[in-house]
């Protein structure tokens, strides 16, 4: 087994070591309760378009909405990109005369994780040639072609001898393969040098014909109608809240057209309950891995806390309520109390990693060679995407946080313009209503 310096896989399991904690925890008890009606509340509250943007094509540009100009806001996102996938600090990087992958250079590897996030970017940004580049290199690095695991992805390679750290899978690596090649589907066709649904079908496919065999399991686990922490053992039977992307089972739901289109929509129904569960009712806080129940999950390689992987959580709740808005009025009600949280810790200074009742926590988790709490722009950059669940009043100091940050090395030297930078890229595309939900043949 092999664990990363940000100890964020297991791939294969083990008997873990039970920590106790103590919440005052506020749990829906059905595993199959639907989310409160949402919507009509939340538009007495705030000014919200009353159907949803997956709906309407109408995405909220809400840096506009805050008065800044078009110009210095597409001049900032196209920075962002520069910085992430063309600059001297790049994480991107092409390798013969077809392919390439991105780096989590800190880690000297290469991530699922990071590769289908490059390729959610490009497809986003109607960059077809690094989409396709990044797929390539993907599917010939790391996608298993026979075996137990066919059509799953290894979550991390060293990307310069190729040699696989784990020849197991992350989930949310899946996840977001599959729901970029089906957006590339829509938004570019299938006529190219890659068959994007044919592609997105194929580890569909896979998935679905997993039945435990070599312990190796459907992505979603089948009874809970939730992700996995990873398809394999133990990780089968265990969550991560960062991985639960209710908008993307919608995607799926409308576009894979494989059968399953009503399990994907109670995943996203069960999705949203389960953030219910897995969100501390005060600080919004929630760990970076949980029960199906919501309850955190400990590990053998550490405790309960909101840490890297937890930082994913407001920016996929901030992109359910803008895509579909089935939930609006727990969201509203959540982005208030982790905005609440965040400005009693101080808008310029709150640290990037908390026990759940917004504590500082006796664990720290290194990133890379550092183990240090900071002030984290991949932090900052995720809270501000909560501006998409409210108004300009609610959220200006949020939204001007991320807009004067910057991706460059912190004081002490230390930088990641690989999480970091994601998060930093993901957040300014949201917010600039440029990370939508693309339909089939739009121009997004």
């Amino acid at each position: 087994m092999k664990l990363t310096t940000r100890c964020r896989r297991l791939v294969m399991p083990s008997v873990i070591t039970v920590f106790s904690l103590v919440l005052p925890w506020s749990l829906v008890n059905s595993q199959s309760a639907k989310p409160a009606a949402g919507g009509q509340l939340a538009r007495q509250l705030i000014n919200q378009p009353a159907a949803p943007a997956a709906t309407t094509g109408q995405y909220r540009n809400v840096f506009r909405e805050a008065g800044y100009s078009q110009d210095a806001i597409d001049k900032k996102l196209a920075k962002a990109y520069y910085d992430v996938f063309e600059g001297p600090n790049r994480v991107y990087f092409e390798t013969g005369d077809s392919m390439a992958y991105l780096s989590d250079i800190k880690n000297n590897d290469a991530r699922s994780e990071g590769l289908s996030y490059g390729m959610m970017v490009a497809v986003q940004l109607d960059k077809r040639d690094v989409f396709d580049r990044v797929w390539r290199w993907s599917k010939k690095n790391l996608q298993h072609q026979s075996g137990p695991r066919e059509g799953y992805f290894a979550w991390s390679i060293n990307p310069i001898t190729l040699k696989k750290n784990s020849e197991g899978s992350a989930s949310d690596g899946e996840l977001f393969f599959i729901t970029a090649l089906l957006f590339a589907s829509n938004r570019w066709g299938n006529d190219g040098s890659v068959h994007y649904y044919h592609e997105a079908r194929r580890i569909l496919d896979a998935m679905w014909k997993k039945d435990g065999t070599a312990r190796v399991h459907n992505v979603l686990n089948t009874e809970h109608k939730q992700i996995s922490f990873v398809p394999e053992g133990d990780g089968y039977n265990w969550t991560d809240p960062s991985y639960h992307l209710p908008a993307f089972y919608e995607a799926w739901a409308l576009y894979a057209k494989d059968g399953h289109e009503q399990f994907y929509r109670d995943c996203a129904d069960t999705s949203r309950v389960f953030l219910h569960r897995a969100c501390h009712p005060v600080t919004g806080l929630n760990s970076d891995y949980t029960e199906f129940s919501g309850e955190p999950h400990p590990t053998r390689w550490m405790p309960p806390g909101f840490r890297y992987d937890s930082w994913r959580v407001p920016m996929n709740i901030a992109m359910d309520y803008s895509w579909f808005g089935k939930d609006r009025n727990w969201q509203l009600d959540y982005a208030r109390r982790f905005r609440a949280f965040l400005r009693s810790k101080g808008l310029d200074s709150y640290d990037d990693q908390f026990n759940l009742d917004g504590s500082k926590p006796e664990f720290i988790l290194q990133a890379g060679p550092v183990k240090k709490l900071r002030h984290s722009i991949g932090l900052v950059s995720t809270a501000a995407t909560t501006a998409l669940i409210g108004d300009k009043k609610e959220s200006a100091d949020f939204l001007n946080a991320i807009w004067n940050a910057k991706l460059e090395p912190y004081e002490d030297g230390y930088f990641d313009p690989y999480f970091d930078g994601l998060m930093y890229l993901f957040s300014l595309m949201h917010l600039s209503g440029n990370y939508r939900m693309i339909s089939p043949r739009t121009n997004p």
